[in-house]
């Protein structure tokens, strides 16, 4: 656990004589999975928009990058970063990443403490047809992907504003309708995310908004591994998707090379966080219990 120092909350900031307006400013937000990939991204995204972060991490080879991350967001925009490990998946890892947060942002003369934003953003995937499935890898996702986000809302809950200006947003994918081969236990995760979010939305209407975003496929490590008979599933609706027309002028030269095969380009992680970051502001007060589009129109595809 690493703590970054606090700099001096404005509402805006001047960079090069031009005035930048931070909605978050003064904010604190909480992702989970936040080292590398789409949480990355969300974490640039809040970054620059004042909030200041606790960015969790798992695996020990994630340190190092994820406080350089840290690093960078402080020193470019001026936020207050805290980097904490703790394993999603496991009973005590939730409760030990809020009572860290608390420890540092608690006000120091009132003891006050409030989150925010909460970013439910860490999971697992590996696709088993139905004669592979196992006890062992369903228990593995459901419980990173379905009891952790349960475990995070469970501990983040008693710190909440009381004013409906919280932030709920839940990582979900297409993967929750579109019923890919090989992704029964995936998808199922993803599905019983869907479902826990609108039911949150209910109980914590006094509180928070909550909603989840469906990202198709991404420009992560994760798409880099997949193997050409999973970009053969995708790539009908890849080819279909509004937003994945492959623009060799500007797109990156390997998504371009790639197209052929995947269909058309897959997202850039910065356009993920973006809607995420969007759906963090005041101006989505009126949108809760959403799965809201974030594939480029690939749900609407087939």
């Amino acid at each position: 656990m690493a703590e970054r120092p606090a700099p001096t909350r404005t509402t805006s900031t001047n960079l090069g004589g031009i005035r930048s307006y931070r909605p978050l400013d003064g904010k604190l937000a909480i992702i989970t999975g936040a080292s590398r990939g789409i949480g990355k991204a969300i974490a640039e995204n809040l970054a620059s928009k004042g909030a200041s972060l606790v960015l969790n991490y798992t695996s020990d080879s994630s340190l190092s990058i994820t406080n350089d991350l840290a690093d960078s967001l402080t020193s470019t925009h001026n936020v207050r970063c805290l980097v904490v490990q703790a394993d999603m998946g496991t009973p005590t890892g939730p409760e030990h990443l809020i009572t860290s947060t608390k420890n540092v942002f608690s006000h120091p003369k009132t003891g006050k403490f409030v989150i925010d934003i909460v970013i439910n953003n860490a999971g697992v995937a590996k696709d088993q047809f139905i004669p592979d499935v196992s006890v062992s890898e369903f228990e593995r996702q459901y419980r990173i992907n379905v009891l952790g986000p349960i475990l995070v809302m469970q501990a983040t809950m008693p710190y909440l504003p009381h004013d409906r200006s919280g932030r709920v947003i839940n990582l979900s994918s297409v993967s929750s309708s579109e019923g890919f081969k090989g992704q029964t236990i995936y998808g199922g995760t993803k599905a019983a995310l869907e479902s826990m979010t609108r039911t949150w939305a209910r109980e914590l209407a006094e509180r928070a908004t909550v909603n989840a975003i469906n990202p198709g496929p991404v420009s992560t490590d994760m798409w880099e591994k997949t193997g050409d008979d999973f970009k053969a599933q995708l790539r009908p609706y890849v080819q279909h998707t509004p937003g994945s027309a492959i623009r060799p002028e500007l797109d990156e030269k390997s998504l371009v090379v790639d197209a052929e095969k995947a269909g058309g380009r897959p997202a850039y992680v910065a356009e993920i966080g973006g809607i995420v970051g969007m759906l963090c502001t005041s101006d989505s007060l009126w949108c809760t219990g959403q799965v809201v589009c974030a594939n480029g129109g690939l749900r609407m595809a087939m």
